[in-house]
């Protein structure tokens, strides 16, 4: 079921224009890190195009915090990638945010403290 999900948001990405973004985008970035360059707003859901992707360690699946100088204002997955770019899904928001291009994406990692 999921897997079919994800390529549906891929499919309804590309039909939006955003994949021309896609080839557009070379950024070097350190594993896991990457920006927000655009957010298409679509009538199933919002689509956030990012400048990594694949070839920085980007994964399909992965829960991702976004922040904005230095402010956590919400998370998103990741449902389609290519090397040079990713888009995701907004899964939370801070109360009266909303994201926007330059806001810093990093992968949401588990530590565990004793």
């Amino acid at each position: 079921m999921f897997p079919t999900a994800f390529r549906l948001f891929g499919f309804v990405v590309a039909l939006s224009g955003a994949s021309a973004l896609h080839a557009a985008i070379s950024f070097e970035r350190s594993l896991g890190e990457a920006r927000v360059v655009r957010v298409a707003h679509l009538s199933a859901a919002d689509i956030v195009i990012l400048d990594a992707g694949y070839e920085t360690g980007l994964r399909q699946g992965m829960v991702c915090n976004v922040s904005r100088d230095g402010t956590q204002i919400g998370e998103v997955m990741l449902v389609d990638l290519r090397p040079r770019s990713a888009s995701a899904l907004i899964l939370d928001l801070v109360s009266n945010q909303s994201l926007q291009p330059g806001d810093s994406v990093v992968v949401k990692t588990v530590s565990s403290k004793k």
